[in-house]
């Protein structure tokens, strides 16, 4: 799911080198652009240097120089993807409602940023795979979603006493929606509202879990 920030441990390769000129910074950011469209047209493993310094102007010693690896490169255009993320969200996380409430506006926001999106979605499922170097990020972006999930809805409601497994599974069901519904939207924007569909998901999963407060009113 391409939304708000998770913290994650700091994992993986050492960090890009800091350009001292506002010309190599600049140079370092056009390079983090072309290489997130590359990335999320063909994938990490398909993507090469070479397209991604031809199309910078630059040879791949060139691209080196400000990414050490190809590896760091990819961790660190996600980096970036979340750095955005954190200046949208602002520097407090909303809570409860309000956090699912951000799901569901993080969705009608995807929309809107379609290079942001499919760069998840091929990333993601590319990551499963032996020895991917997001693969680290991923788990730990998946674990944190969890647990911020998971926190949103036990501060809106109540699970019946018990089953407070409902909780951690109504998070995996949110995940694992908001997923799913890139990937048609990808394939299909135009038969898929994702923002819609999430909501309905949110709303129904609260039903489920707190029926007093979020089930159907019965007259009389």
């Amino acid at each position: 799911m391409s939304n708000q920030s998770v913290s994650r441990p700091t994992r993986g390769p050492a960090k890009p080198r800091t350009p001292r000129s506002p010309e190599a910074r600049q140079r370092q950011q056009d390079i983090l652009a072309i290489a997130m469209d590359t990335f999320a047209a063909r994938g990490y493993n398909n993507a090469s240097l070479a397209e991604i310094a031809d199309r910078v102007g630059l040879t791949q010693a060139g691209v080196l120089h400000y990414f050490r690896s190809k590896a760091l490169l990819l961790t660190s255009v996600l980096e970036l993807r979340d750095q955005r993320d954190i200046e949208h969200l602002g520097p407090d996380r909303p809570q409860g409602l309000d956090f699912l409430r951000h799901l569901v506006n993080t969705a009608l926001r995807n929309a809107e940023r379609e290079g942001i999106v499919r760069l998840y979605a091929v990333l993601s499922a590319e990551s499963v795979t032996d020895d991917h170097p997001a693969q680290d990020y991923f788990r730990d972006r998946y674990h944190g979603l969890r647990a911020f999930v998971a926190d949103a809805l036990r501060e809106a409601c109540a699970p019946p006493a018990g089953r407070e497994d409902l909780t951690e599974n109504a998070a995996n069901a949110i995940i694992a929606v908001m997923d799913g519904l890139q990937v048609q939207w990808l394939l299909s924007p135009e038969s898929v509202d994702m923002a819609a569909s999430t909501e309905l998901v949110v709303t129904s999963l609260l039903a489920t879990l707190d029926p007093g407060r979020f089930g159907p009113r019965t007259a009389g």
